[in-house]
This record gives structure tokens, sequence and C-alpha cells, in this order.
């Protein structure tokens, strides 16, 4: 489904991306692990057409999708659940959710996937008509999620959805992950929380410094030493 090539990104004249590649199939969950500052976030956003690219070729179902406009590639169905949730906070949840839905036209889906959003949050139906600014964190990641979902996306990108936010929300919000991909939505996931992140995927990518330095299954990486003395921490190693 999605093909990145070689793909190389730079600020200021330093490389963030130097050449990486990864490939997400349809109906896979994948994960980027990686430290702060390895360039995950910035692949996202090259995906999507947030940043340009130096160099390299990304492929969408078979089409290179690199210097298109975002907008163009969202219609496409790839969309970005970004860092931080970004909702609009002066909005109510129905209005944020609904802003999901701008490009589309089929009106009577856009209220069947509504409905599905609350089905998925049913906080977020309990909550409707509040202003998105006063919600909690967990909420406006649901929201965050329940937004991106309502453009009707084939290919799900997700940036730290775990970050800041207490274990049993965590536990709600792959919970829900993994019935997002059982309605056939195709899921690329970054997540500092490699432990939980890499149970749910099918395969995994590790990003350092710019670079795929280990790829696998998902659990196969769980049981990496390298990737458990790095990331998983010395607790889970044990």
């Amino acid at each position: 489904m999605l093909k990145v090539k070689d793909l190389v990104v730079s600020y200021g004249g330093i490389e963030a991306l130097k050449g990486v590649d990864i490939e997400v199939k349809k109906g896979e969950i994948v994960t980027l692990v990686g430290a702060n500052g390895a360039g995950k976030s910035t692949l996202l956003r090259a995906v999507v057409g947030l940043v340009k690219s130096k160099n390299g070729s990304i492929f969408y179902e078979g089409q290179e999708i690199l210097g298109q406009k975002s907008q163009n590639i969202v219609t496409k169905g790839i969309t970005l659940v970004p860092e931080g949730r970004r909702v609009f906070p002066n909005l109510t949840v129905l209005e944020n959710i609904k802003l999901g839905a701008y490009f589309r036209k089929d009106t009577k889906k856009i209220e069947e996937d509504i409905q599905w959003v609350y089905s998925l949050f049913p906080r977020l139906k309990e909550r409707s008509w509040q202003l998105a600014g006063t919600l909690s964190g967990g909420e406006q990641q649901m929201l965050a999620v329940g937004r991106a979902l309502m453009s009707n996306p084939k290919l799900l990108m997700m940036d730290e959805p775990s970050l800041g936010l207490a274990p049993l929300i965590v536990k709600d919000i792959f919970n829900i992950i993994k019935e997002i991909r059982e309605k056939g939505v195709t899921i690329l996931l970054i997540e500092q929380n490699a432990n939980v992140a890499l149970k749910i995927a099918d395969r995994g990518y590790v990003l350092e410094t710019g670079k795929i330095t280990i790829k696998g299954s998902g659990k196969s990486l769980l049981q990496n030493e390298d990737i458990k003395k790095a990331y998983l921490g010395e607790s889970v190693a044990k």
C-alpha cells in the first residue's frame, strides 16, 4: 500500500532522514520505534506532504505522491493524527468531528461514520456539544482519532497517540487501534511506548538518527536484546 524509498529530508542543511526505506502492506499495523529526534515525525509529515523531501520516492497504491499537495493526499485516503492532538479548542466535539469530513460529499455516509466514531468513543457522544478545549487529554486524543477517521482513510498514520496519557487510557486507545484495523483501515504508528506498540504491530522498524537500523515482525523486535535495552527498559527485559 505504502512504499517509501531512499527518502531524504533536510532541515537547514541537517539531514533528518538519511535514505529511509519502509513498506506498509494493506491491512497491517506497522510501528516506528525510536528516540526523540530520530526522524519519526518527519517521516509521517513527509508522507502527507507537510515537509519537502530532498530525495527519494513515496508510492501509495502504486502511485508516486511525493510533491503532491496535502489536501490531494488526504483525498486519496491517507490521514495523519498529529502529535499533541491539535483539536480546535473553541469548537464543540461534534464540530471537530465534522471537520474531519471536510473534503467529503457523501452526506449519508458521513452521518453513519459519526455514529461509528461515537461507538468507538462513547465519551465523545456524551460530550458532543462540549468545547474541545475543555476535554481531558485522553478525551482530546480520542477526538483527534475520531476526527481523522471522518476523512474515511485507507491508511491512518498516528504520531504518539499515548503521549501524556494515563495507563488505563493508553490501554483503551490501543484496543481501539486494533478495532479500527479490523474495520479494514491500515495503520502506521509512531509510539514512544515501544512495548505496547510492538505487541499489536504486525511489523516494526527502528529509526535511529534518520536511518532504519532494525526491522522485523513486532514479536521478533520485542525479543531483540538491543531493543529491550534501548526502548523497553530493564524491567521489561527481565
